[in-house]
């Protein structure tokens, strides 16, 4: 093997999948053959393409078998053609096949479940017209600066230069349609209504209240997508892509009857949504999070492994990772620095932090992203000047499953708050394993109100506040994986780049969870509340009309 090889080929991991079996062939043939390499730890020592290895602590199995390209599918029952193809009827997908075919294109929604499927409620969009100029660049600035400067600018401003005028399009038409939807803008952006001194503007909405989520909004839309002409195919599985980085016109798709080829004249929208689901996918971009539970069903990264077999890439590790736990309590109340125990009982961080950051903390097979927040009976005025919103102990009572009352706006077996009389009865009912050091935690910490300082994590005295008047309340969150929001390399309209040219492959798009680009940090930020939903409609509006326009 050449060092031009080795610096130009093997770590694209794309490259390689395009190469398929006879580039794991290839780095087999580069490896130590027989006995361990000369200074290994053991004879068991993997050769680069087969068996497996801890080494480092990772987990490998030679070339991973989601990027090994499979054989071409032959076997055609039907063949069906269409101008553009949407993969994937989400939130992302549905918008796209709306869009195209509104422009004017024949649509095919293909979609491997019986139904549409999404998940969340909030999407929020920049109105341009209202908002700085500047404003918007700062805010496009500040979610790079959060996602640690890996994502793409472009693909930023994708989102916030179309956002606006996407999430009015779809407040009016999923309102015209019936769907469960409000406006909810002064709920999740009077935070950020001014960005570097410079006023800004939103629309938010909520597909809601829960249990009823943007799935349900999606299914809607689509029965509206089907009634304007788009042909929507359920049950309906994506294989494999028909072409190579040359061109992409079609895909071939699994039935009950048989496969069927979808034919694309103009392209090929993969909106499939993430890999959270494919142990192996998880395993090979993000290890650490192998004992965090997930929140979704069948998510097996379908869209990015078939753009990589195409010849497109994987954008680069490190991938960014979603989870949250808003339903264990009021979610308005989950980013509040009250105190934070794990279920051992003992504290483990300096609260501002957040949400949407404590599984850094708990990714142990012993924590398994459980974690529970402690107040106590004055929490409505010790928290009142605290960001967010506090449910006074009426409204809480939606959110305790010992409490009587009809549970609306919740999903009724994620609800975990509760109250008691002592602590030690609190730590019983929050499942805590060591009531004893849960009490020991609690005193430890009003030693440091009473002094002033956090003596233990440094949090600011301002957040420090007393847990001695009973009751007592628990929040018993338990973060999960909500998403995984990076996928393949894609360009300014959404194409999906060939790993060697870095060129778009002419018909492939990505949208959604299944592009890259957009994020690139390790943990979602939660500075701007419903990005993910609204860059997933977002990126499905403006592409749908974008492919049918080629």
């Amino acid at each position: 093997m050449t060092a031009e090889f080795t610096r130009r080929n093997l770590f694209k991991i794309g490259g390689l999948a395009a190469a398929g079996l006879g580039g794991a062939a290839l780095l087999g043939a580069c490896s130590p053959t027989g006995s361990a390499a000369a200074g290994s730890a053991s004879s068991d020592t993997p050769t680069a393409a087969t068996g497996t290895t801890t080494v480092a602590g990772h987990v490998r199995e030679g070339l991973p078998s989601f990027l090994a390209a499979p054989e071409p599918i032959t076997d055609i029952a039907e063949t069906k053609d269409y101008d553009v193809v949407v993969v994937g009827a989400g939130a992302s997908g549905v918008p796209a096949a709306i869009t195209a075919r509104e422009a004017g294109a024949t649509v095919a929604l293909i979609q491997k479940e019986s139904t549409a499927i999404s998940q969340g409620n909030t999407a929020t969009g920049i109105l341009l017209d209202t908002s700085d100029p500047a404003g918007v660049e700062a805010v496009v600035s500040r979610l790079i600066k959060d996602h640690q400067y890996r994502g793409k600018r472009e693909q930023v401003e994708l989102w916030a230069k179309n956002s606006g005028e996407c999430i009015t399009w779809l407040l009016d038409l999923a309102t015209a349609q019936g769907a469960q939807i409000s406006d909810s803008t002064m709920k999740w952006t009077a935070a950020i209504k001014e960005v570097n001194g410079y006023p800004m503007d939103y629309l938010s909405i909520d597909f809601g209240p829960k249990p009823y989520n943007t799935g349900n909004g999606m299914q809607v839309l689509a029965e509206y997508a089907a009634s304007q002409g788009v042909e929507v195919f359920y049950d309906t599985e994506a294989k494999q892509l028909v072409g190579d980085a040359s061109g992409v016109t079609g895909v071939i798709a699994e039935t009950a009857d048989g496969n069927v080829q979808f034919n694309a004249a103009k392209g090929v929208i993969l909106a499939t949504g993430d890999y959270q689901n494919d142990d192996d996918m998880m395993a090979y971009y993000l290890p650490d999070l192998q004992n965090l539970g997930r929140k979704q069903m069948n998510k097996t990264g379908d869209g990015h492994k078939m753009a990589v077999w195409a010849g497109g890439a994987i954008e680069d590790i490190t991938h960014t990772k979603m989870l949250h736990d808003f339903d264990g309590g009021p979610g308005s109340m989950a980013d509040m620095p009250f105190l934070a125990v794990k279920n051992d009982g003992t504290r483990f961080c300096d609260e501002t932090l957040g949400m949407s950051l404590m599984n850094n903390f708990l990714r142990s097979e012993a924590d398994q992203g459980d974690y529970n927040q402690i107040f106590d009976s004055n929490y409505m005025t010790a928290a009142a000047e605290w960001p967010g919103k506090l449910f006074d102990p009426e409204a809480i009572k939606v959110y305790m499953p010992e409490e009587d009352g009809e549970k609306t706006g919740v999903f009724k077996d994620q609800i975990a708050t509760f109250k008691a009389d002592t602590l030690e009865e609190l730590a019983e009912k929050l499942g805590i394993t060591d009531a004893a050091a849960f009490v020991e935690s609690v005193k430890r910490y009003n030693e440091c109100v009473a002094a002033g300082k956090d003596l233990d994590f440094g949090k600011e005295a301002k957040w420090l506040t007393a847990i001695d008047t009973p009751p007592f309340y628990g929040i018993h969150r338990h973060v999960r994986v909500s998403a995984v929001v990076s996928g393949v390399n894609v360009g300014p309209n959404m194409e999906v780049l060939a790993v060697e040219t870095n060129e778009p492959i002419p018909g492939l798009f990505a949208i959604g969870n299944t592009a890259g680009n957009f994020y690139g940090g390790v943990d979602y930020s939660m500075y701007m509340p419903g990005l993910s939903l609204g860059r997933a409609h977002t990126q499905g509006y403006v592409t749908g009309k974008y492919v049918a326009s080629l």
